[in-house]
C-alpha cells in the first residue's frame, strides 16, 4: 500500500513507557513499540521520535513541590535522555539503525542535535530519537516535538497517548465524554480541547502541521496512520 505521509515525528509520553507500572520502564511496552517502528521502516517511511520523561520525573511537578524550576526542568530533560537510550537499545536489538540526538551536549552518550545531520540520518533509513527537549527550561517535550517536526520537514505529528484520541473531556474521569474524530485548530482552541500545551499547539497552528492523536497501544496504528487510515483524532 502507498504512504500518505512519508516522513513523520512520533511523540510518546514517558508515562506510556511505564505501562501499568506507572513509573520507570516497562520493557514489554518498549518491545511492542519497537515492533511498530520496525513495520514503519519496512514500509520505507522516515520516522523520528521525541519521548517525554514523566515516567521518571516531571519538571513542573517537582517545581511545585519546592524545587527551583530551572533545576527541576533540567532533571526532566535528563530523564528524556534515559528513556531515549532505553528505546534505542531495544530498537537496535530489532535490527534498526538508530541515532539519539540531544539538545544538551553529552557526546559520550549521544550526538548533539544538528538539524542537517538529523535529516541525513532519516534519508539513510535511520530512526532518529530527539532527547533533552529543546535544551531549555520552561518548554515541554510537546513543544520540542513540534519544533523538531518542523525542522526535519515532517508531514505530520503523531501524538501517542493512553486514550483513543481527543474527547470533549477526559474519558478516564468523565463517562459522558464524547470522542471527536476531527477538529480544526481554531475549534480546538475555542472549545478548550487539551490536545497539547499552548506553545506547542500554537506552533502547529501557525505552520499548518497536522496532529494525529491516537492510542499508542493499538496494534499497527502508526503504520496505518501513515497509510492514510483514520485512527484517533486528526487536528488540522
Amino acid at each position: 500500500m502507498s504512504l500518505t505521509y512519508r516522513r513523520a515525528l512520533l511523540k510518546i509520553s514517558g508515562e506510556a513507557l511505564a505501562g501499568e507500572r506507572g513509573f520507570g520502564l516497562d520493557f514489554t511496552v518498549i518491545e511492542r513499540l519497537a515492533g511498530e517502528i520496525q513495520a514503519v521502516r519496512e514500509a520505507k517511511a522516515d520516522l523520528a521520535l521525541v519521548i517525554g520523561g514523566g515516567n521518571i520525573i516531571r519538571g513542573i511537578q517537582a517545581s511545585r513541590e519546592g524545587m527551583e524550576r530551572v533545576t527541576a526542568d533540567n532533571m526532566g530533560m535528563l530523564a528524556t535522555v534515559i528513556n531515549a537510550l532505553a528505546v534505542q537499545g531495544v530498537l537496535e536489538r530489532h535490527g534498526l539503525d538508530t541515532r539519539v540526538q540531544t539538545a544538551i551536549r553529552m557526546e559520550a552518550l549521544a550526538e548533539p542535535y544538528i538539524r542537517r545531520r538529523a535529516i541525513r540520518h532519516l534519508e539513510k533509513g535511520r530512526v532518529v530519537i530527539f532527547a533533552a527537549g529543546t535544551g531549555n527550561p520552561y518548554f515541554s517535550t510537546d513543544t520540542a516535538a513540534v519544533l523538531r517536526a518542523l525542522e526535519i520537514e515532517a508531514e505530520i505529528l503523531l501524538k501517542g497517548t493512553n486514550v483513543d484520541g481527543v474527547y470533549t473531556a477526559d474519558p478516564r474521569q468523565d463517562r459522558s465524554a464524547t470522542f471527536i474524530p476531527e477538529v480544526s485548530f481554531q475549534d480546538a482552541i475555542v472549545r478548550g480541547l487539551g490536545v497539547m500545551d499552548a506553545n506547542a499547539f500554537g506552533l502547529c497552528k501557525d505552520n499548518r502541521l497536522p496532529i494525529q492523536v491516537f492510542n499508542i497501544s493499538q496494534p499497527g496504528a502508526v503504520l496505518r496512520i501513515l497509510r492514510g487510515d483514520r485512527i484517533g483524532t486528526i487536528v488540522r
